[in-house]
């Protein structure tokens, strides 16, 4: 699991078979103080209810093509959850 926060959407105008209706949205890789990490990438929405601003955790690979229905479309990357709260101990 991967944290990210939504930082923008795509609009796109022709999707893939059973990708029509899943949102596009711009994704910020976090590390765990939720500071930036790597270069924005583009996820497909699992959820359907993240938007900018949010804070999420998602999946790349395998993984992201087997959070949406139907399984395994072209996706690199998904949105799994949207994050309420990130609490860390001393150790992290």
């Amino acid at each position: 699991m991967l944290l990210g926060k939504v930082i923008g959407t795509v609009t796109a105008t022709i999707k893939y078979t059973g990708l029509e209706g899943v949102p596009l949205l711009i994704v910020q890789p976090l590390d765990k103080q939720r500071r930036e990490s790597g270069k924005p990438l583009v996820a497909a929405d699992a959820t359907r209810q993240a938007g900018p601003g949010d804070l999420i955790y998602y999946e790349g690979g395998r993984e992201a093509a087997m959070a949406l229905d139907p399984w395994f479309v072209p996706v690199d990357h998904s949105i799994i959850g949207i994050v309420d709260d990130v609490n860390l101990t001393e150790e992290a």
